[in-house]
């Protein structure tokens, strides 16, 4: 039976993490379209490989979120692969984190760079994409955050830089939402996973996060919008 329909996505930091376990999972339907975007697709191996086994579609571009320039160019190619249709889902993952510090030992310096790659090129790529989001079904940007972020669990003293980050990420989520009501805006946090950045103490594998991280997206409420939602579906406090 053919597909007469694809959703559209769009995830950034896909050549590994959760980024590449979301793109994984995703195409192993037909009726979902995604374009992950890395620092270098040549790199990419693993996200590559997709392309052999999956049921949907998938286009790789090169995206360095960091690079404003790179970020308006990566918009036209987008708009290329498209053609008529919009994009249902503009997926925020990239993310950094120099190392688990605390408020009086952070780096100021390095802090300026998680803060850009992690809070100014979300709000940039959303304020970009925009129109292909406004042209789509869904019209659903997802900022991917952290509980970390949010002032109601209080996880004490470390990841003070990252946190600072994840919490302006979660004002921006709410920000967005206030300006454009229209759409559906949210930041999610995927738990402590076994990631590079999570390390190997984190409680979920990465198939467990992404597997309930895909049904959150795809399962949105409106009273979800504006708001940090956990991969429980449940809203966070913060």
């Amino acid at each position: 039976m053919a597909i007469t329909h694809q959703y559209t996505w769009l995830i950034t930091g896909c050549s590994r993490g959760i980024g590449l376990e979301l793109a994984k999972q995703l195409l192993d339907s037909p009726s979902n379209f995604i374009i992950g975007t890395v620092r270098d697709p040549a790199k990419a191996t693993a996200l590559q490989a997709l392309k052999d086994t999956a049921r949907g579609t998938l286009e790789v571009i090169q995206l360095d979120v960091d690079d404003t320039n790179g970020i308006e160019r990566s918009v036209e190619e987008v708009t290329a692969i498209l053609g008529d249709r919009g994009l249902d889902y503009l997926v925020n993952n990239a993310a950094i984190n120099q190392k688990i510090d605390t408020a009086f030992t952070m780096n100021i310096d390095g802090w300026a760079q998680v803060f850009k790659t992690n809070v100014a090129a979300p709000a940039l790529i959303a304020q970009l994409y925009l129109p292909l989001v406004e042209k789509s079904e869904k019209k659903t940007i997802v900022n991917v955050s952290s509980s970390l972020g949010a002032f109601g669990y209080g996880y004490g003293e470390t990841w003070a830089s990252y946190a600072i980050t994840k919490t302006a990420l979660n004002m921006l989520t709410y920000k967005q939402k206030a300006e454009r009501p229209d759409l559906m805006v949210i930041c999610l946090c995927p738990g402590w996973v076994k990631t590079d950045m999570g390390g190997d103490d984190a409680p979920l594998t990465l198939t467990e996060s992404v597997t309930a991280v895909a049904k959150v997206i795809t399962s949105l409420k409106p009273e979800d919008s504006g708001r940090l939602i956990n991969l429980r579906h449940e809203i966070v406090p913060w």
